[in-house]
């Protein structure tokens, strides 16, 4: 297939033009950075690992990261919701056309077959309860159970693909919000302990994470 038949492919489809949707704000986001950087901005680095840790941590890293460098919730929380929109928009699309087959890309496989064994063990109760499932699924604050395993659930189960994404958006914005009034208090008491305090906060966020994914890794390993 060539690339302008690809194109056009894409553009039929609905998770096509939401992967071009998400391939535009990458951009805007990238071209932002990028420009605060250049610029010197104080702020500039801060919102680059805030980005960063959200993407390979999860929101909890990343928004404790932002509390803790001095940002408030008009920084933190509006760029966790570009990021995390970002990331589905990015990712469930091509899963949904890997699927398909209409694109191939051999590196990312071993991610989406992670991606497809966390959400098809999960879908029991998120098919059994549909939407509402979905929202509460999304929500809720365990490992491997954020917006992007969510959108490939509602993907498996069936729902149409806006359907789908606003959902999926809506449930991560609200957990967002909640996310930012606790991460925003435990940031500020810790700092009554001492200004690196917050930083520690950070560190801890992180190494339960990366220890709960190398369990969670162990287990679907051992798993017959």
């Amino acid at each position: 297939m060539t690339r302008q038949g690809l194109h056009l492919r894409l553009l039929a489809s609905t998770e096509g033009r939401l992967l071009y949707l998400g391939a535009a704000l990458s951009l805007a986001l990238l071209a932002a950075l990028l420009t605060a950087w250049t610029l010197s901005l104080d702020n500039a680095y801060v919102y680059a690992v805030m980005t960063g840790l959200n993407l390979v941590i999860g929101r909890a890293a990343g928004m404790s990261f932002g509390y803790a460098s001095g940002l408030g919730h008009a920084q933190v929380v509006p760029l966790n919701m570009l990021v995390e929109s970002i990331h589905v928009l990015v990712v469930y699309p091509l899963f949904a056309l890997s699927w398909w087959q209409l694109v191939r890309l051999r590196a990312l496989k071993p991610f989406f077959a992670r991606m497809h064994q966390a959400a098809s063990t999960r879908s029991g109760a998120v098919r059994r309860y549909g939407i509402a499932g979905l929202f509460l699924f999304v929500f809720m604050p365990f490992w491997m159970t954020g917006p992007v395993v969510g959108a490939i659930i509602g993907f498996l189960i069936g729902l149409r693909p806006w359907v789908n994404v606003t959902v999926v958006l809506l449930s991560t914005y609200v957990a967002i919000g909640i996310w930012a009034l606790l991460l925003n208090e435990l940031s500020a008491w810790a700092e009554t302990i001492s200004r690196f305090a917050p930083y520690a906060v950070v560190l801890a966020i992180v190494l339960i994470a990366l220890v709960m994914q190398l369990l969670y890794r162990r287990r679907a390993r051992h798993k017959p």
